[in-house]
């Protein structure tokens, strides 16, 4: 929620401290304060409060973001998440430090908080030393910032609860907050993949004796092309404008862009390094009309976002990928669980209405068939993702093919591990299925063994062994009769059998095939390929479709066409042991 909040103030950085100092309690606002001296998770990032987030974070039950459609944390519970942890959360941003209390114990009787300006209150701050102490040495924090009278950041200071409280019975020492730590680990590696603006996060630790050091962290960075991200991010915003602002378009605008995520483990004392392409999506007003009111309602955006991983790159294990499991985000990663894994070859990112513990997507069940987000959510899935979906395939092959990006490492067959395996998609997933291929199906999307690509229905598609004589000579024959043979995964095949049928139905190298072919074309290869070729289309035991195949192998090397008449001059003799010539 934190990275959200500063994902949504344009931050681009954001770093977690666990601080176990005990600040003084001497110079304190009152003798109350002293309980939250102790030790407290700091999370600092480095955009600065604006009015709005100051009115909206003393409203602490009512999120101010649902207005502002773009702002993520738009789910009320945003901000109050943090009262998990502590009873009184703090915020230094700008000139202004800020103390909330929801007990209403410490400021006064219905006062939730408290605010000190670093100019007007200059007094009051200088002379508090110990209750001001915690903010200033830390994360830029300085005398100077006293001086200068402002913190170009945000400072967030959350003391950990010591004792059950009426907001909340958890009680929060090191080990848990290191336990969080590690939960944010396993899923940094893709934190970061949709986010627009927050492009590095850091977890630190400051020991009691003021030792601090950095535990983790994880950054986005450019791929080759320093651009290619900035004006993506450039292009979605103009297209999130034009929806706002009712501006028509009957399609998705996408931008695609290879990001290399790498994630430092101090204490593991390892860095890890994955690359992805990520197509991002905005859909268009007219796209669907239902869509259209429902987003005006709701104050939702269609937008949308699909991750490929193009390697998986482990210093230690080189070239070893991991089997890769995709799973929904909403601009972050769901928590794991059933619930979040779709069962496709790539992340999928959309602005789904969630559940309203934040943790998973609506979907339209009997007791929420009417559920406005949930139907939104339904939308998307058939009319937006599957758009953007279709474009980062298009784009991986476009890439394959111009290879203009030197690091691009996908190989032209690597191009299908994009493609979603219908026996492996979960069933909430398989909507995005149908459209997508109806759109792949008329575009070139198999790579030929002739190294060209060619749209299914030109292709005619090999399950032969590729390192024996006989496929070798099959495949060379039908290639010099002008066919494009490809070969593909299993799952793929699969796949288009699903999707074409009728007249364009999937070819397949058989020996039924290559009988067609042989009696249009006759083959005026060497008489060892025409050996091969015999021995392929004898191995469906259709001995009745050899008539008229000219490749009855003689004594003399030469061949004649089989034949069932039985006239003398048609009459082929087979030497024996008992016949012998």
């Amino acid at each position: 929620e934190l990275i959200q909040n500063a994902e949504d103030a344009g931050a681009t950085e954001v770093k977690f401290m666990f601080d176990e100092t005990e600040y003084g309690v001497e110079s304190l606002w009152s003798h109350d304060m002293a309980q939250y001296q102790g030790p407290a998770l700091y999370v600092y990032n480095d955009a600065v409060f604006t009015n709005e987030d100051w009115n909206g974070i003393q409203e602490i039950a009512r999120s101010r973001k649902r207005e502002d459609p773009l702002k993520v944390g738009r789910f009320g519970i945003g901000f109050n998440s943090v009262y998990h942890i502590t009873d009184v959360p703090s915020i230094f941003s700008s000139d202004q430090i800020g103390m909330l209390d929801p007990h209403q114990t410490l400021f006064g009787v219905h006062e939730s908080g408290q605010c000190w300006n670093l100019k007007t209150d200059i007094k009051e701050v200088t002379e508090l030393t110990d209750q001001f102490a915690p903010y200033f040495g830390i994360f830029g924090s300085s005398e100077k910032t006293i001086k200068d009278g402002s913190f170009p950041g945000t400072l967030f200071r959350f003391p950990l609860r010591m004792k059950p409280s009426q907001l909340s019975g958890n009680i929060y020492n090191k080990e848990k907050i290191l336990e969080l730590f590690e939960s944010f680990k396993a899923d940094a590696d893709t934190v970061l993949l949709f986010l627009k603006s927050v492009q590095k996060v850091s977890l630190h630790m400051r020991e009691s004796d003021g030792m601090e050091r950095m535990l983790f962290q994880v950054t986005a960075m450019e791929a080759d092309n320093k651009l290619e991200r900035p004006n993506s991010v450039k292009t979605l915003g103009q297209a999130i404008d034009c929806y706002s602002n009712s501006m028509p378009s009957s399609t998705i605008t996408c931008a695609t862009y290879q990001v290399n995520i790498e994630t430092q483990d101090e204490t593991a004392k390892e860095t890890q390094r994955t690359t992805w392409l990520v197509c991002n999506g905005v859909g268009g007003r007219g796209m669907s009309a239902e869509m259209d009111s429902l987003a005006d309602d709701l104050k939702f955006i269609p937008a949308v976002g699909i991750a490929l991983p193009l390697t998986v790159i482990k210093e230690e294990d080189k070239g070893a990928s991991s089997c890769f499991s995709g799973r929904a985000f909403c601009f972050l990663p769901l928590p794991p669980g059933e619930e979040s894994w779709t069962g496709l070859p790539v992340h999928v990112s959309g602005f789904f209405g969630l559940t309203d513990n934040r943790r998973s997507i609506k979907w339209r069940e009997v007791d929420q068939w009417r559920d406005p987000a949930a139907l939104w959510n339904e939308l998307l899935i058939v009319n937006i993702i599957p758009r953007a979906y279709f474009t980062l395939i298009m784009d991986i092959i476009r890439r394959v093919q111009t290879k203009k990006d030197q690091d691009f490492p996908l190989a032209p067959k690597g191009t299908y591990q994009a493609w979603p395996d219908p026996h492996r998609v979960k069933s909430r997933w398989k909507p995005i299925l149908q459209p997508l291929l109806q759109d792949l199906l008329q575009q070139q999307v198999i790579y030929s063994l002739s190294q060209g690509w060619i749209r299914a229905d030109e292709a005619v598609f090999s399950e032969l062994d590729s390192d024996e004589d006989i496929s070798n000579a099959v495949i060379s024959y039908l290639q010099s009769t002008g066919m494009q043979v490809a070969v593909v995964p299993g799952a793929i095949e699969a796949v288009l059998a699903a999707h074409m049928s009728g007249p364009n139905e999937v070819r397949k190298v058989s020996p039924h095939l290559v009988r067609q072919v042989i009696r249009k074309s006759k083959h005026k290869g060497p008489s060892q390929e025409k050996l091969l070729l015999l021995e392929f289309v004898l191995s469906d035991d259709c001995y009745s479709d050899l008539i008229g195949l000219e490749l009855l192998p003689l004594q003399d090397e030469t061949f004649v066409a089989f034949s069932s008449s039985v006239s003398e001059k048609d009459a082929v003799y087979i030497a024996s042991d008992d016949y012998p010539r």
